[in-house]
């Protein structure tokens, strides 16, 4: 039977392909593996723990952890029992878990560790009915395993088979909360037929082989990305290994070997950073070959068959260059799905030309996530897909991509009136701008200023600013940063305040130019960042600034007449400021190998070749 709820997925791999390592992860140099028996045992012990404890259908409960197999056995333990997971990410700052264990009225939550358990007390220091659960083990703190202890004996499922019963598709399955642009975070209700129906819509844009393959994992599970591709490996049999760390990712893929995993352009930028960086260190000639062969992949279109020149040309590169990057990869990869932000398409053509098929798929939290994905024989460099089985696209009269489909959201969470303005007669708005080509989905621009970093993380530039803005110091300020490794900012200071900081600390100038470049003055607003980067996310601290030497007014058409920032205008006016910034983030990864001619190896070369 095709599963329903998300909890069904787990019993299906178990009746069509019963695993040994469902779930593996590293610990004290070792793979420990859960299969799939061992897993439900687990899962519904919890279930029933949880049971005991008092908690109902409906009950929120917060998940504060990193990717381990804990993480799976909360989730379906209370999905089974009616409850609804609140997973947050783990560098949130206090004032957002605040805001979330406010309004979603969390009574229990999970963490991972004490660092993850000191910021949720801090957060929730008011909140005396909070019970927190720890996966690792803190001394004097609750640990995850005495709720699978309260469960009493496997004989004793009668009730939780009851309540499994009774649990339906349209069910509310889990609250995801995600950046908004006014402040606070938004609660994206997702319901198991929203994100079961993706799951396995999902399945087409997969060739592993079912019950045989093997897939690492190392994006967050609270992302809706990871969680639905973690859903479908349970489904396909695939085995999950998570990964110890993101800097351990190549180690981890050189040990397990895998068939696929999930990623982001940023790791992929990564990847070819390394590739990059030792194609540099060869010797000459073995350079020109490097370089030679990416030329060619540069050129690579998988939509178009090859000619038969390109054909030989394309065999040698195979033969000397990228069978080593598959090697690096573990040798299996069938295909990569990368989400979550844009992908350079010469990285696309690049991976593609090397053997390594890299998916895009394009979607949002609010869609579960998948609106349109790549098929592994049906790419179109540029674009991200077609859409997904049951879900349609269209654009509205200013190329906003709109979206409707089984994987649309319940809606927001306390918040009607938004879920209202976003979801109109059964279409969702997703704020961004596109253009559809023979089915093909191109995503051209965003309607919104909230953009994504390469890591595919949002970035809400209103709230950061106004943050930034708090300062004394600063003037105007405008966060950049989309598709790049980092937000930035450029700011205009407080001229009066800079002209008696410089007065204060004996620094002479002739004009407030001179002044912005001054060391002294660069290092005290590095200061003020570094103070203010505390109360933002992880994600979101500055990293690196700018300041400006002259105000942004309506006159100079930074500025509407309502004050508010020209944004295109200023990322124009002060490109050469933004490219400073991120002239080392990997972006021109690709100009010494255009800028090394045509695809023709040297002369030299080729006689090397040939000998």
């Amino acid at each position: 039977m095709e599963p329903k709820r998300a909890f069904d997925f787990i019993y299906y791999q178990y009746e069509n392909y019963p695993l040994k390592d469902t779930l593996s992860f590293k610990t004290e140099g070792k793979w420990k593996c859960y299969g799939t028996e061992q897993t439900i045992k687990i899962v519904n012990q919890v279930s029933k723990g949880l049971l005991k404890m008092g908690v109902k259908k409906g009950d929120n409960i917060a998940l504060v952890s990193g990717s381990r197999p804990e993480w799976n056995f909360i989730d379906l333990a209370v999905q089974q029992i009616g409850a609804v997971l609140v997973p947050m990410y783990t560098n949130l700052s206090v004032d957002d878990y605040a805001y979330i264990f406010n309004e979603a009225e969390i009574k229990l939550a999970f963490v991972s560790n004490r660092e993850h358990l000191e910021k949720v007390y801090e957060a929730t220091e008011n909140n005396e009915d909070l019970e927190v659960y720890s996966f690792d083990k803190i001394s004097d703190e609750k640990h995850w395993t005495e709720i699978g202890k309260l469960g009493g004996k496997e004989d004793n499922d009668g009730e939780l088979e009851e309540i499994k019963k009774s649990i339906t598709e349209d069910d509310l399955l889990t609250i995801i909360y995600t950046s908004g642009t006014t402040g606070n975070p938004k609660g994206v209700m997702l319901s198991h037929k929203n994100v079961v129906s993706n799951t396995i819509a999902a399945v087409d844009c997969s060739t592993v082989t079912p019950g045989k393959a093997r897939a690492l994992s190392f994006l967050p599970l609270n992302h809706i990305y990871e969680r639905t591709g973690t859903y479908m490996y349970l489904y396909l049999g695939v085995s999950i290994y998570y990964a110890e760390s993101v800097e351990k990712v190549g180690d981890n893929i050189k040990e397990i070997k895998p068939h696929t995993f999930n990623t982001v352009p940023r790791l992929l930028e990564k990847v070819y950073d390394k590739i990059i960086a030792k194609g540099e260190e060869l010797s000459t000639i073995k350079k020109g070959i490097f370089f030679w062969a990416i030329r060619l992949g540069l050129k690579y279109d998988p939509a178009v068959k090859p000619g038969p020149i390109y054909k030989r040309q394309l065999a040698v590169a195979d033969k000397l260059i990228f069978s080593k990057w598959r090697e690096a990869l573990g040798g299996n990869i069938e295909h990569i799905q990368s989400g979550a932000a844009a992908l350079q398409p010469r990285l696309a053509r690049v991976f593609w030309a090397a053997g390594i098929k890299i998916l895009e798929g394009y979607g949002l939290t609010e869609t579960s996530p998948i609106v349109t994905a790549t098929r592994p024989n049906d790419p179109k460099i540029g674009h991200v897909g077609s859409t997904v089985e049951g879900v349609s696209i269209k654009l509205g009269k200013d190329g906003e991509i709109l979206c409707k489909g089984p994987n649309l959201m319940m809606g927001y969470y306390k918040n009607p009136d938004l879920t209202n303005e976003v979801i109109k007669d059964g279409w969702f708005h997703t704020g961004d701008i596109g253009q559809i080509e023979n089915g093909y989905l191109r995503i051209t621009d965003r309607k919104k200023e909230l953009f994504k970093t390469s890591g595919g993380l949002y970035i809400a530039p209103q709230i950061i600013e106004n943050k930034l803005k708090e300062s004394i110091l600063i003037e105007q300020v405008m966060v950049v940063g989309e598709g790049k490794k980092f937000p930035a900012a450029l700011i205009v200071p407080n001229f009066e305040k800079l002209s008696e900081i410089a007065s204060n600390n004996f620094i002479l100038f002739s004009d407030f130019e001179e002044l912005v470049a001054d060391e002294k003055i660069i290092k005290i607003f590095q200061d003020e960042i570094d103070q203010l980067n505390k109360h933002l996310g992880k994600w979101e601290k500055i990293k690196q600034f700018r300041l400006m030497k002259d105000p942004w007014t309506p006159e100079t058409d930074e500025l509407t007449p309502t004050l508010k920032l020209k944004r295109r205008v200023i990322m124009d006016k002060y490109a050469d400021h933004v490219q400073d910034i991120y002239k080392d983030d990997g972006s021109d990864l690709f100009s010494e190998a255009e800028q090394m001619g045509d695809d023709q190896l040297d002369p030299e070369v080729e006689k090397a070749l040939q000998d």
